[in-house]
């Protein structure tokens, strides 16, 4: 009892310490939350819960506001989602192509964070999170207005404003250029502006709201009357799937690579390759674990599963490599940890453990066959496999999601679960349609305004050279 009254008197010094500023005695302030309120919301910051609500009773929260903690975790999850694009995605993809290509990699990776910056300022962020309708938001944020670094809520209870929407745009960088993968050491330069900036409009801005955004029409968990109840931790729906099957797309209108299944095309660098997996394994656990929305449980559960569903994947891919080609190679090693990656994602704060090890093993297999099998059967040229591990490694992760989500993982989602694999089947469906059309008018679009291909000299010659006036290497 006497430490509990302790406890009670510091929390109340500490408090009225910040309120000591004097005030005209004609003013009287108003009565502030009572010392039981005051320790209720302590309470919530530290659970990462709604402070200044208790049931039917309401007050003004003197922690009102971004809390340092989770806010912390956010800055630094969004610093690692970034990362996860430039070096991380530009050195896998640039160790990928052949040597006169890489800085052409490397220069999209960078043109698209760049452009995207721009209109997630501009607009993108609000046609993202604005209120709108179920399928698109609408321009009360245009330019940032009203988002402020000092508020909270607009992503979570004790995130600044300005950080959710950070944090948000380092999602809408990654997602656009992992398309490039299948387009690589062919595609112009101004194209690749122009598609994204089209694409963004007409793919990724709507995906963002209807599977993010309380009025959207996906977004199962926050808003009850969502069309499609489905759910989507940190991007199946909205960052893989949309990438994977419009990268699919663009790169069967554009056409295969000249000298495609006739010259080697073998990746120039396996170390730089390699040294980009590392770096967007470690940066996935901002896109995972930082999808939380602050450092909680439900944080650390999405780490944990980041973790097990990533190594297995690497392991069991390399494994399959070495039963079918008799070696396990580092490209298999670097596949199979992308590929269980990218198939936990929806699922890392819904999902078990072991749940998570299962996932990882589906990971390791089904988007290796992709790659080995599916590729050469249908004949296009994904050139660095972006369908095999996005497109189908995202699908594959979002119908497992419905599988294995589990109230242990993450009680908020308990009345969602009976018939989430239905939910979550039809959001597939969805997010495979919208993307297939839309990629296929955009293509269309820029073939016939900017043109889509480089010539046959430059693409012999080499991007690096031709497009941006440099060589990667000096020999």
């Amino acid at each position: 009892m006497c430490g509990l009254l302790a406890t009670s008197v510091l929390c109340s010094g500490v408090l009225l310490a910040q309120d000591a500023a004097p005030t005209p005695a004609s003013a009287a302030a108003p009565t502030g939350p009572t010392i039981e309120q005051r320790v209720f919301d302590l309470e919530k910051y530290v659970t990462n819960g709604q402070a200044g609500k208790d049931g039917d009773k309401e007050w003004t929260s003197n922690i009102a506001g971004p809390g340092p903690g989770h806010n912390a975790w956010q800055m630094v999850s969004t610093a690692l989602v970034i990362f996860m694009t430039l070096p991380g995605l530009a050195l896998f993809y640039g160790g990928l192509v052949r040597k006169k290509n890489v800085l052409s990699v490397i220069a999209q990776c960078m043109g698209i964070a760049g452009l995207v910056t721009i209109l997630w300022w501009a607009c993108g962020y609000s046609l993202s999170f604005g209120a709108g309708n179920a399928f698109i938001g609408d321009l009360q944020y245009k330019m940032f207005e009203g988002v402020s670094p000092y508020a909270s809520g607009a992503g979570y209870w004790w995130i600044s404003d300005s950080m959710w929407a950070m944090f948000q745009l380092s999602f809408a960088i990654i997602t656009p250029a992992l398309i490039i993968g299948a387009i690589a050491e062919r595609m112009k330069f101004l194209a690749v502006m122009v598609f994204v900036a089209i694409w963004m409009f007409a793919v990724y801005f709507p995906f963002a709201h209807m599977v993010w955004s309380g009025t959207g029409f996906m977004c199962g968990p926050l808003n009850a009357d969502a069309g499609i109840k489905a759910i989507d931790f940190a991007g199946g729906t909205v960052v893989h799937m949309t990438s994977g099957w419009s990268a699919l797309v663009l790169c069967i209108i554009l056409g295969k690579r000249k000298g495609y299944g006739k010259d080697s095309m073998a990746p120039h660098s396996m170390v730089l390759c390699a040294v980009g997996t590392g770096m967007l394994w470690v940066g996935w656990y901002g896109f995972n674990a930082g999808s939380a929305l602050g450092a909680d449980g439900i944080a650390a559960n999405a780490f944990t599963t980041t973790t097990l569903a990533a190594a297995t994947a690497g392991f069991v891919w390399a494994v399959a490599e070495w039963i079918v080609r008799g070696k396990p190679s580092v490209l298999g090693f670097c596949s199979g940890i992308v590929a269980g990656l990218v198939v936990i994602t929806p699922g890392a704060g819904f999902v078990t453990a072991t749940s998570s090890v299962i996932i990882g093993v589906f990971a390791g297999v089904i988007p290796f066959l992709a790659v080995a099998y599916l590729k050469k059967l249908l004949g296009y040229d994904d050139a660095l496999d972006t369908f095999g591990v996005h497109g189908v490694g995202g699908t594959l992760g979002a119908i497992l999601t419905g599988v294995f989500a589990s109230k242990e993982a993450n009680p908020g989602i308990e009345g969602l679960l009976n018939g989430l694999v239905g939910e979550q089947l039809k959001a597939v469906g969805l997010t495979i349609v919208w993307s297939v059309v839309a990629t296929v008018i955009i293509s269309l679009v820029v073939k016939v305004v900017v043109g889509l291909r480089v010539d046959p000299e430059v693409e012999s010659q080499g991007l690096d050279l031709a497009e941006h006036g440099e060589a990667g290497y000096e020999h």
